[in-house]
């Protein structure tokens, strides 16, 4: 193909604005991550508690630090949510796509009902062995 038959390039300026704007979908991809692997972990440390600290400190202290911990999971999935469906002023036409919020919703939707459930468990579960 010669260069007189090759599509025509935003110039410059148009350029630079359109790859800001993909960068910027990137990083709220990455931001919505981030809150979504820490409520996995704090999910995943509330659930550990319960058996971990079995014995070591009493059984209210154990109530709690498991409440704590998957209540703060449930919080980081709504905000990563939120975060990635309202982030302010949408950039200026990106070339990328952005993750359907229906979808965002229905998968932190699924992992905030995991929090409950692990809840329920902290609370009305065993914590003694046998």
């Amino acid at each position: 193909m010669s260069e007189s038959q090759a599509p025509p390039q935003p110039d410059g300026a148009d350029r630079r604005t359109q790859l800001a704007a993909d960068r910027t979908v990137f990083a709220a991809e990455r931001t919505y991550a981030a809150w979504v692997r820490t409520g996995l972990a704090a999910l995943a440390s509330g659930v550990g508690a319960k058996k971990l600290l079995e014995g070591v400190i009493p059984e209210w202290g154990i109530w709690a630090v498991g409440t704590i911990l998957v209540a703060f999971s449930a919080f980081c999935f709504g905000a990563a949510v939120w975060r990635q469906v309202y982030s302010g002023a949408p950039p200026p036409h990106p070339d990328t796509k952005r993750i359907p919020p229906i979808l965002l919703i229905a998968v932190n939707g699924f992992l905030m009902l995991v929090a409950l459930s692990a809840l329920v468990s902290i609370w009305f579960g065993r914590t003694g062995g046998d």
